[in-house]
């Protein structure tokens, strides 16, 4: 069977898709709810092609090829199609890629990361990272770290010049050979999702469970590095949110499933992989725009740590 993808014409092997032959021939088609070898069901139409003959824009993922076939797979029209599926993807999707404190410091620490090891009583590593970055110290910095502490809005925003002035006070300007770090600079050039404001029940269950030493909420995304939604973002060249976040799931609320993986509803798009590839594990309940992904207590035994990869998103990650 032959069809023709971008006027280029292509042979078809007996029994795969669309996508499959697109990829196949060299074509980048991008997908969400497609993985290779995973079980799936269309839904987030980001591999969207266009029939010419039909005018239809359908999802390669589930479209079995007919002879004669012409496939559009990069015209504006449908790298427009894919944008708006993108965007009202990220609408529903209540995350920090990257943390607002990392964002704005001038001398590029990755204050999240900072923090994370300095709650976990890391402390020579916690130094380490402001030693790698912070050539010029803390002294006159106007702290806009501080300013845009997302704590600042739940109670008092994280003390975090006097933790690394702390921090320096007690191992000096050096570090040691065993815990040099190296400092992740935030890209900006990528995708920066956003969290949205903390509704007055999610300022008072953070303000009760959020008790850090350092008070951080930490809120940056553990699975932004692997984030398919973000990658694809960036690639469409989209790099804010267009609508503001509308998802009515807590935010900042993970929920352990087993060992080291924890599944964090409100990044979650609803592709559903982790449904169709777990038995009697992750479940949808409800409908339409209410409907959601959850791990009912006694199901968690049913799941392994492999489900992670297959997430598009940091909705699961390892930590």
């Amino acid at each position: 069977m032959q069809i023709s993808i971008n006027n280029t014409q292509i042979e078809v092997v007996s029994g795969e898709t669309l996508l499959k032959a697109a990829r196949r021939a060299g074509f980048d088609i991008p997908s969400l709810c497609y993985v290779e070898g995973a079980k799936h069901r269309p839904s987030c139409m980001i591999c969207g092609v266009k029939d010419c003959s039909t005018g239809q824009i359908i999802p390669s993922c589930a479209t079995m090829p007919v002879e004669g076939m012409q496939i559009d797979s990069a015209s504006d029209e449908v790298q427009h199609i894919r944008s708006l599926s993108l965007e009202l993807l990220l609408s529903d999707h209540r995350a920090d890629c990257d943390a607002p404190c990392s964002l704005v410091c001038p001398q590029g620490l990755d204050i999240e990361q900072m923090l994370t090891l300095y709650d976990a009583h890391r402390h020579e590593e916690a130094h380490a990272l402001t030693v790698a970055s912070l050539t010029l110290g803390c002294a006159d910095c106007k702290a806009p770290c501080e300013k845009v502490c997302r704590r600042k809005s739940v109670d008092k925003e994280v003390p975090i010049r006097q933790i690394i002035n702390g921090l320096t006070e007690k191992y000096g300007a050096t570090v040691s050979s065993e815990v040099k770090k190296e400092n992740k600079k935030a890209d900006q050039t990528q995708y920066q999702s956003r969290l949205g404001r903390f509704t007055t029940r999610e300022k008072e269950w953070l303000k009760k469970n959020v008790t850090t030493t350092s008070g951080c909420l930490h809120c940056a995304c553990t699975g932004k590095d692997d984030c398919r939604l973000r990658h694809y973002a960036t690639a469409a060249g989209i790099k804010r949110p267009r609508y503001e976040a509308s998802s009515a799931l807590p935010v900042m609320q993970k929920q352990h499933v087993t060992g080291k993986m924890w599944f964090d509803p409100a990044k979650c798009i609803r592709c559903g992989l982790c449904v169709y590839n777990s038995n009697n594990g992750f479940t949808f309940i409800n409908r339409g725009f209410g409907m959601q992904v959850v791990i009912p207590e006694e199901s968690r035994e049913n799941v392994g740590e492999e489900l992670a990869a297959l997430c598009p998103t940091g909705s699961l990650a390892l930590v």
